[in-house]
């Protein structure tokens, strides 16, 4: 590792590796160790991490992503919410991160295309954050339509880019509060109950918006504000002008986030997985194409339990009003199977390698 007096550089794999530098705002961004790649590069893939989580918990995968696509992609890597800063509720934290984003765009003006890649309740943020930065597409003049600009003003933008992927990994899109959402509660009701009541004191606002019990003051609960588009914010416009929406889920290990929540499904739309569907990608299980239903195809469905239910199927109703990439992946008999919601991220890579096909199959369907 080179040490310099205006950040790190660190050189990885010799010629032609990895680089990345610290930035002046507390980030990290990665990019290719040539200038010419560095230079050429116009996708911005901007890395979240998870609750209590800093930059360097994408380490491995931004690395992995400049190394193959080193012309293609600048990453940064967000670190304006790092520790117990996390726990400052997921608007909060979506605030600073649509600042974040602002920033880097400043310094990097040349960037034309963005990407999200954002891990557990960093999916939450990144959502909150796209509908601060959401443009809806400018009428613009009509006698010009046929030039190159105005084509270009007509369509919807984050932060004045194009928006390309939105990926999401172990990401609790319904919240933490439902049956089973929290697998380490074991399903118990009465735990989960427990739960709700308590997880503030540990996770503080945070704790209450995953668990859905911010709706004070007659306001409901931000997860359902995410899934509208109210006043300013437009959210699901922002998660629609996306060309893809992916959910990677772990489909059991996690003691963190389940299945259900992290895969926007009903139990009932839970699918049987094999063990391995390519040998690229061992631990990837099933993968599916969700295309938007809209109308009645939408519909919620009759539920006839207590009012939680009700928020999360208007959550899954939602959602699924925007097409969507699942991917399920399992670590049943991997060695470190039990830490399954960091293996799947490759958290440390010395201890979480056996991940790093779900960081390849991201790569490898990543649309440029």
């Amino acid at each position: 590792m080179e040490k310099i007096d205006n950040g790190r550089v660190e050189n990885v794999g010799g010629g032609g590796g990895v680089c990345s530098s610290e930035t002046a705002n507390g980030g990290e961004d990665v990019y290719s160790c040539k200038e010419s790649d560095a230079s050429s590069a116009d996708h911005l893939v901007i890395m979240v991490h998870g609750i209590l989580g800093s930059a360097s918990d994408w380490k491995f995968a931004a690395e992995q992503f400049v190394r193959i696509l080193p012309d293609k992609v600048f990453v940064h890597c967000s670190e304006k919410n790092m520790a117990k800063l996390t726990l400052d509720g997921v608007d909060v934290m979506g605030e600073r991160l649509t600042e974040e984003v602002l920033e880097v765009i400043k310094r990097k003006p040349h960037m034309r295309k963005i990407s999200f890649v954002a891990h557990s309740v960093g999916g939450l943020v990144a959502r909150y954050a796209i509908g601060r930065l959401y443009r809806p597409p400018s009428k613009g003049n009509p006698e010009d339509l046929s030039t190159n600009s105005c084509e270009e003003e007509s369509m919807p933008t984050i932060a004045g880019l194009e928006p390309i992927n939105f990926i999401t990994v172990a990401t609790p899109h319904l919240g933490s509060r439902g049956n089973k959402q929290v697998p380490f509660l074991f399903g118990v009701p009465a735990f989960e109950k427990v739960a709700g009541l308590f997880i503030h004191w540990i996770f503080r606002r945070t704790g209450r918006h995953l668990f859905l019990t911010d709706n004070v003051e007659g306001k409901p609960p931000l997860l359902k504000c995410l899934v509208e588009d109210d006043g300013d914010c437009l959210f699901m416009s922002a998660l629609r002008a996306f060309k893809r929406r992916v959910a990677y889920s772990n489909v059991g290990y996690d003691h963190i986030v389940g299945w259900r929540t992290s895969s926007i499904r009903r139990n009932n739309e839970l699918p049987k997985w094999e063990d391995s569907l390519n040998e690229k990608y061992p631990h990837v299980v099933y993968e599916e194409h969700c295309k938007a239903c809209d109308g009645e195809q939408c519909d919620s469905v009759l539920v006839e339990d207590d009012v939680l239910d009700e928020i999360e199927e208007e959550l899954v109703t939602r959602l699924s009003r925007v097409s969507w990439e699942k991917v399920d992946v399992s670590f049943h008999s991997s060695r470190m199977r039990f830490a399954a919601h960091s293996v799947i991220q490759v958290k440390y890579h010395y201890m979480h390698t056996e991940g790093a096909d779900v960081i390849q199959h991201m790569i490898d369907h990543f649309l440029l």
